[in-house]
């Protein structure tokens, strides 16, 4: 396409396409309603389709963790910490777990931070192991059913496979004992060893007030044609530089940093959030995982996101419907990513805009304190009554019993 068509499409965005959502209901602008499975099961209400009894442990695998660092509330995996907080006040808790549906064992296995905040997942699996012990000691609710009654909330960039590098993660595979439980976790690629059957996949955390306070007026034009800032290469784990990413960030970068439309970059200026307010485009690529926080901001902030991440599971993908508000790109194809986004017809972007401008669409997305009705919270839930009733099958006799206590890495069997 020639430059002077460049600048139209700029132009012609910039001056048309300027709905910006709210972070918080309440807000009055267009939306559009979406009818269907995804869409109408979105404002679901879980209350009283389910009962949840949350295991009481020692504070050493929750609250003494987090008081050692409150870093681990503002980082993208803080969904465990404020999964445990919401359900301790949430009216489907039962304090009787004979008439409880589902167990919840509170264990903050990614709040090992670096100097430099990175979560480190290496003592999970023997964290994760002795809190499945003392449940399974302490009461027979686990022993009934091998924990297929029970749910864990595993964050982490592989969920229960406890690993940040793709082929670390998938050598030492899901942590056995987790093999009959629903896995919460952000962590969903289809056809892979670290994504269970029946996994529910959430959102990473972002944090709802930060985001409030970036919100610039609703009308601004949205001048900025696609947006991304981040790593293009990790050169500190991935010297050689084709391995992060699968070589789609470097595609990006190679391709079109020196693009007027593409305004893509490794800063991370104090303006981002505003940014992404004025975004028509926002690039969501894979990096070590094939989920992206971006796709968080992008939903919040009614930037249209751009999937790049092959045979991802979307987040609540049964109640989001991401092909109406989303554009994927297979990551070969990332080269042609301005040719396909220059493509998409006006009144399609347009009625995407719309769409994410829904506030149930963003709600969905976000863990507020206090938490609020359809929030990421209630989308958990959702996910969990869904499951229901359990089959009998899953009540087994002391013969059935078949989880092998002493399976996987010799490091997990270490007390911890």
């Amino acid at each position: 396409m020639s430059f002077w068509k460049w600048g139209l499409v700029v132009l012609l965005f910039g001056g048309f396409f300027f709905t910006i959502g709210a972070v918080e209901l309440g807000r009055n602008q267009p939306t559009e309603r979406i009818s269907g499975s995804a869409g109408d099961v979105l404002e679901d209400d879980p209350v009283g389709r389910l009962k949840v009894f949350v295991y009481e442990l020692p504070s050493k695998y929750n609250k003494k963790i987090l008081q050692k660092d409150p870093r681990c509330l503002t980082h993208m995996f803080a969904a465990e910490i404020f999964m445990h907080r919401f359900l301790l006040s949430s009216p489907v808790r039962t304090l009787n777990p004979e008439e409880a549906d589902w167990f919840y064992t509170p264990v903050y296995t990614t709040c090992d931070l670096t100097p430099n905040g990175l979560p480190l997942p290496f003592k999970s699996p023997r964290m994760m192991r002795s809190a499945i012990q003392l449940i399974s000691s302490n009461w027979p609710y686990w022993n009934r059913t091998e924990g297929a009654d029970h749910f864990f909330v595993t964050p982490h960039d592989f969920g229960a496979c406890f690993h940040y590098q793709e082929e670390k993660a998938i050598e030492r595979g899901i942590l056995p004992l987790l093999q009959h439980a629903t896995l919460v976790q952000t962590f969903g690629q289809r056809n892979h060893v670290c994504l269970k059957d029946g996994s529910i996949t959430i959102p990473p955390y972002a944090p709802p007030q930060k985001m409030h306070v970036h919100l610039i007026p609703e009308k601004t034009p949205r001048s900025i044609f696609v947006y991304f800032r981040g790593l293009f290469y990790d050169v500190g784990n991935d010297p050689e530089g084709g391995y992060y990413a699968r070589g789609a960030r470097a595609a990006v970068w190679e391709n079109f940093k020196d693009n007027p439309l593409f305004d893509i970059s490794t800063d991370h200026p104090t303006t981002y959030y505003e940014d992404m307010q004025r975004a028509v485009f926002c690039l969501c690529p894979l990096g070590w995982a094939p989920w992206s926080p971006r796709l968080v901001e992008a939903v919040v902030f009614g930037c249209i996101p751009v999937i790049i991440a092959d045979d991802i599971v979307l987040p609540f993908a049964d109640a989001i419907p991401w092909e109406d508000i989303g554009v994927f790109v297979n990551e070969e194809d990332v080269a042609q990513l301005d040719t396909i986004l220059t493509s998409i017809p006006p009144e399609v972007i347009l009625r995407k805009q719309r769409l994410l401008a829904n506030p149930s669409m963003k709600q969905a997305m976000l863990f507020p304190q206090p938490a609020k009705p359809g929030d990421a919270f209630h989308q958990v839930l959702n996910g969990l009554a869904r499951k229901l009733p359990h089959d009998r099958s899953l009540f087994l006799k002391t013969r059935d019993k078949a989880l092998n206590w002493t399976a996987g890495p010799v490091g997990d069997l270490k007390p911890w």
